[in-house]
């Protein structure tokens, strides 16, 4: 059973567990130097309301890790966007991973 979608509002800070077609869990690629080799799945999608600002949380690093981070909407790729070393594709910011139908 899938989770339902959680957004969740605090003052003028707006986060969501689903964004462009990925849901907290979801493994998603992130394309930086060195976060790009390892692994990492989806928490939330944050937005400043206030600053236009938005980020997204993931969670991972190398194996064994659990590590939280958050980066650039445009560096977020579906996970199965690597192929090595590379990643291939457009970011979900550019792309949304869209349900078919």
């Amino acid at each position: 059973m899938s989770k339902k979608p959680v957004t969740i509002r605090r003052g003028l800070i707006v986060r969501s567990s689903q964004w462009n077609g990925v849901r907290d869990g979801d493994a998603v690629v992130v394309n930086a130097p060195k976060e790009r080799r390892q692994h990492w799945t989806f928490v939330a999608h944050v937005v400043n309301e206030a600053t236009g600002d938005e980020w997204v949380e993931v969670r991972g690093g190398r194996v064994g890790e659990a590590k939280g981070r958050s980066f650039r909407p445009d560096l977020i790729f579906p996970g199965e966007a690597r192929k090595g070393a590379r990643v291939v594709g457009l970011s979900l910011a550019s792309a949304p991973k869209l349900p078919l139908g």
